[in-house]
């Protein structure tokens, strides 16, 4: 009678959780076709539990012209989560001994100013001083051109350190730059030949790569901005351009599986794992920590073009998620906030969207303008493209602007709201919680 009962409640609690699993995955599909319907986004979605695939969404086009959809193979360029491979591949190094943690980047790169007090560890945890190339007033325009090594390295030099190395955080591409080419150095080896040996074949990602220029006939995605009702594509970056800072091509399944791979130490050693994720000013070597509740997950986000990408790693549940974009407008943190709510069965109300408003392109010239702060150190370019708002911060890319209400409009995808008061000139600037107001240059 005792193992019959056993047996009983067993059975009982296996369908218990089987129904509360398929009731999850049914939320989950919600979310995502609603996304779908109201042409929120673009992209795919991967949930891992315990190494394995439990949940996997693909939505949108990866080729609007040629209604080429959106599939679990389909590639995307992932922005910075490159940052966490390039760590992953320094720290592996690191191992080898070609080079330490406490190595000067004067050892490689004398040119770069204050590199006799610059480490390998400054630059992996962005403290190093170098000034973020991408910050730079032309950049919209040569990152869309193949550069030579020099010519970055030019680019990279050219600023004046913005503080002195370990004095504090500041986000850096250059560093990550700078860090492929030292990779390639002491190694003798060039920057996907290490992804592949150190990554690729050992957590045998089938989907993963060092980018070039994007190939429907690769199963790659090209990055689009919503116009309107109709999605454009966005620019190109030259792929010579972000290197280890954002130039890896990857898909949802792929992500997951690396970090699986890399938390289980089948990348690198436990010493190393620990170094990466020892935060300063919360930000690891290549990770950060990523707080859910009492759940805590360790990643990157990214982003380049058209393209967005979040992939984190939740050590104690053992767990992953990965969400890739092509076509952005409901943020992607929003979008990941929901799916953890699902996944760890805590209430959640999916998002109610509607249709923006349609505004008349004369009705938008009343909007036009650069647009400035004191207290912010860029200036916002106000244009527009046929009948849908543009807004462009210095040295950033161009955001199209969706009518929500009466003066208002929104960048949902960045969190960002305007609120104009055209009698005046003004525009009061909202984003992640800050507010701003500003105003128009007048010619």
């Amino acid at each position: 009678m005792k193992r019959l009962f056993f047996l009983v409640f067993v059975l009982l609690l296996w369908t218990s959780c089987l129904k509360a699993q398929n009731s999850n995955i049914l939320k989950l599909d919600s979310l995502f076709t609603a996304i779908e319907n109201y042409n929120k986004g673009m992209g795919s979605i991967s949930i891992f539990h315990n190494g394995e695939e439990i949940y996997q969404r693909s939505y949108g086009y990866a080729n609007v012209d040629n209604q080429i959809k959106n599939n679990a193979n389909t590639k995307f360029r992932i922005g910075s989560i490159s940052k966490a491979f390039t760590a992953t591949i320094i720290m592996k190094l690191i191992e080898e001994g070609k080079l330490t943690l406490a190595s000067k980047l004067s050892d490689y790169y004398p040119q770069v100013n204050n590199s006799n007090k610059i480490t390998i560890e400054h630059l992996l945890q962005h403290r190093s001083g170098i000034p973020n190339f991408i910050d730079m007033e032309d950049y919209m325009v040569w990152s869309l051109e193949t550069q030579t090594k020099e010519e970055l390295l030019n680019r990279i030099t050219s600023g004046k350190a913005s503080f002195e190395p370990n004095d504090k955080f500041e986000y850096s591409n250059s560093n990550y730059v700078l860090l492929t080419h030292i990779a390639e150095d002491v190694s003798s080896k060039n920057f996907s030949d290490l992804l592949n040996e150190i990554i690729i074949i050992p957590c045998n990602l089938n989907n993963t790569y060092v980018g070039g220029k994007i190939n429907s006939n690769k199963e790659e995605a090209y990055s689009y901005m919503k116009l309107s009702a109709n999605w454009v594509m966005a620019k190109e970056t030259d792929m010579s351009v972000p290197l280890g800072s954002g130039f890896i091509v990857s898909n949802a399944y792929d992500l997951n599986k690396f970090l699986y791979c890399l938390f289980l130490k089948k990348i690198v050693n436990q010493e190393s794992l620990n170094r990466m994720i020892s935060l300063k000013d919360n930000f690891g070597l290549g990770l950060f920590q990523v707080p859910f509740h009492n759940n805590i997950g360790y990643g990157h986000t990214g982003g380049i073009d058209g393209f967005q990408a979040n992939a984190f790693y939740f050590p104690q549940e053992n767990m992953s998620i990965s969400l890739v974009e092509n076509g952005v407008v409901y943020m992607l943190n929003n979008i990941v906030i929901g799916c953890l709510n699902i996944y760890f069965g805590r209430d959640y109300s999916l998002p109610q969207f509607s249709n923006p408003i349609e505004i008349n392109t004369e009705e938008l010239d009343k909007y036009l303008g650069v647009y400035s702060s004191p207290a912010l150190p860029i200036k916002f370019a106000i244009t527009k493209k046929e009948n849908t708002l543009i807004v462009q911060g210095t040295g950033q890319q161009e955001l199209p602007l969706e009518c929500i209400s009466n003066n208002v409009f929104q960048c949902e995808g960045v969190d960002l709201v305007l609120k104009f008061v055209p009698e005046d000139n003004k525009v009061v600037l909202e984003q992640l919680g800050m507010t701003f107001e500003m105003s128009k240059e007048l010619q």
